[in-house]
């Protein structure tokens, strides 16, 4: 199928979709109020989230740039170096193909796969989703959740610096 083609399928099915909601809401009125009460209810509740969700990407794109990761995480050593590996993973948007030339330009100026793995593995990691995930799941969840990706990113990162060390990689 062509790229074109796909696209209008989905049009289609949602017309298909909406039809038969229509047909069903002229014959049968009182099937069709409550599930459109649950999600105007869920849209209400949501909207709040898109709207903070909005904030955040905007002031994170504006102020973090790869560049600006590059410049930190090439001149920092030790414990600083797993912390700006975790919070650039954490606050790098945009699709990860973009950010490989960055890493690969760290990998050349020596930033070893332990940190390129670190920040790779907290892109998991969303600030602007957080809000959305405590809707849904509750803080609690969120806060373990969020504290054993970190954990798990930095165990992850000294298994690949010492695959690197022992000359596997």
């Amino acid at each position: 199928m062509k790229e074109s083609e796909q696209s209008y399928v989905a049009w289609y099915f949602l017309l298909i979709v909406v039809i038969l909601y229509f047909i069903t809401g002229i014959f049968k009125i009182d099937v069709i109020l409550p599930s459109l009460k649950f999600a105007f209810t869920i849209l209400i509740n949501v909207i709040p989230i898109f709207i903070l969700v909005l904030v955040l990407m905007i002031v994170v794109n504006y102020y973090i740039t790869p560049k600006a990761v590059n410049k930190h995480l090439g001149k920092s050593s030790g414990l600083k170096r797993w912390f700006i590996a975790i919070i650039g993973g954490i606050i790098s948007t945009g699709p990860i193909y973009m950010w490989y030339p960055m890493l690969k330009e760290l990998k050349k100026k020596g930033v070893n796969y332990g940190f390129i793995a670190t920040f790779l593995y907290n892109r998991a990691v969303k600030l602007p989703l957080i809000p959305m995930i405590i809707l849904y799941f509750g803080l609690t969840f969120t806060i373990i959740l969020t504290i054993v990706m970190i954990i798990m990113s930095v165990i992850q990162g000294i298994i690949f610096e010492k695959l690197e060390g022992g000359g596997f990689l």
